[in-house]
């Protein structure tokens, strides 16, 4: 079996790489049938040579390949017939940019496997690049609100190396004492926490930080239990509330009365209610002037999010009295991160944690038969047609939804 790990095309230029040099390594050890072939790549956060000094192939065309690793959607006149692809597509929300990727994949007979839809039989996604997205949106968080009140400067994510040079950086500022509100529990909300943890902020429970007056910065981490309530008044569960979103309203608003620094790290669920709305924004008592939104649900659960910024600009500010994008030095503006694409401003870190997971759990299966139907859940087409697990896209490919 031939694996080739392809070039990143999609711009603006990711770094990111599926396999590291040694995560290779790995591969080769454990499985001595397996090839990797990496195809040269000025951009990506390992060189050629780090690939070469593991003895890992480098070349200028994956022809030979069977199965080609990649991070972001390829190009369509990249894409080569009859092979079998990884990469994130953004389809399986019916995504109507890639409408044309995933019929050019269908038109050239390649078999496509999507990285977010790589799980366990319950469902549980086992390979994600969440927990860097956390650690870069806390980072760029705590960065936006020092430019938003002039208290202190941070450098870019992306000019340090890795994690460990980002809590070093946080660690060099004074943080006033505010109130930080860090929803999620998950990849992304407790990336976000080790960030928080890093700087040795202290954290407090529900009540301490809804009632409490404080002489440091603080924060507190709540789950959709804390910030939602059922409509019946019936006491709910986390199980209750995925299984019936629509059962219930947000009960956030109390903690916007005292919160200044809101990273938003939490998964939100068709028919869940929105956190904020832009009628909570205006209220007088919306005391929130900095939302990181790692989720970055556009015009969503969390009202502030207008769009998707950039790592070139990657702060806006949004006015709750027109309800529109502002600069975010504004008196009155809330500044806002809504990076997309958090996990490429820690590309060496981010590259060799989801690695590790690949591994693991997904190289195996090409060896053992598939034994836990981990490419069979996350194969999409196979001969020219969709998979019936995902057939619900053919009015999509259709041009219909």
């Amino acid at each position: 079996m031939k694996f080739g790990i392809i070039r990143e095309r999609k711009n603006p230029p990711d770094r990111r790489v599926v396999l590291s040099p040694q995560a290779c390594q790995n591969v080769m050890s454990a499985h001595p049938e397996a090839q990797i072939i990496v195809e040269s790549s000025p951009i990506r956060v390992f060189t050629d040579a780090e690939y070469r000094e593991a003895n890992v192939s480098v070349a200028d065309e994956m022809a030979q390949c069977e199965v080609l690793l990649g991070v972001k959607e390829v190009p369509i006149e990249a894409l080569l017939p009859n092979k079998q692809y990884f990469f994130f597509s953004h389809t399986i929300k019916k995504q109507p940019y890639n409408r044309k990727l995933l019929q050019a994949i269908l038109d050239k007979n390649i078999t496509l496997y999507d990285h977010e839809v790589i799980t366990d039989p319950k469902g549980l996604r086992l390979v994600a690049f969440g927990r860097y997205a956390g650690i870069v949106g806390a980072y760029n968080g705590v960065r936006a609100y020092g430019l938003k009140t002039g208290e202190f400067q941070l450098p870019k994510a992306e000019t340090l190396k890795d994690q460990k040079a980002l809590i070093q950086a946080l660690r060099s500022i004074t943080m006033p004492p505010i109130k930080i509100l860090l929803t999620g529990k998950g990849r992304v909300g407790n990336g976000a926490k080790e960030m928080l943890d890093g700087m040795q902020l202290r954290e407090v429970g529900v009540e301490e930080y809804l009632e409490g007056e404080f002489t440091e910065p603080v924060y507190c981490q709540i789950d959709v239990s804390e910030y939602n309530l059922r409509k019946d008044g019936v006491k709910g569960n986390m199980q209750d509330f995925f299984d019936h979103p629509e059962e219930y309203k947000s009960n956030f608003f109390r903690f916007a009365r005292v919160t200044d620094f809101y990273i938003a790290g939490h998964f939100y669920g068709d028919g869940a209610p929105y956190l904020f709305t832009r009628e909570d924004a205006k209220q007088p008592d919306f005391r929130i002037r900095v939302v990181a939104d790692i989720s970055c649900d556009i015009d969503g659960p969390v009202a502030t999010t207008l769009r998707a910024s950039t790592i070139a600009d990657p702060i806006y500010g949004y006015d709750p009295k027109t309800e529109s994008e502002t600069d975010f030095n504004q008196q009155n503006a809330i500044a806002v991160m809504a990076v997309d694409n958090l996990p490429a401003e820690l590309p060496r870190d981010a590259s060799e944690g989801f690695g590790e997971s690949f591994v693991s759990q997904v190289i195996p299966a090409f060896f053992n038969g598939d034994a836990n139907g981990i490419l069979e859940r996350a194969r999409m087409t196979q001969n020219g047609k969709l998979t019936p697990r995902y057939a619900y896209l053919q009015d999509y490919l259709d041009g219909k939804e």
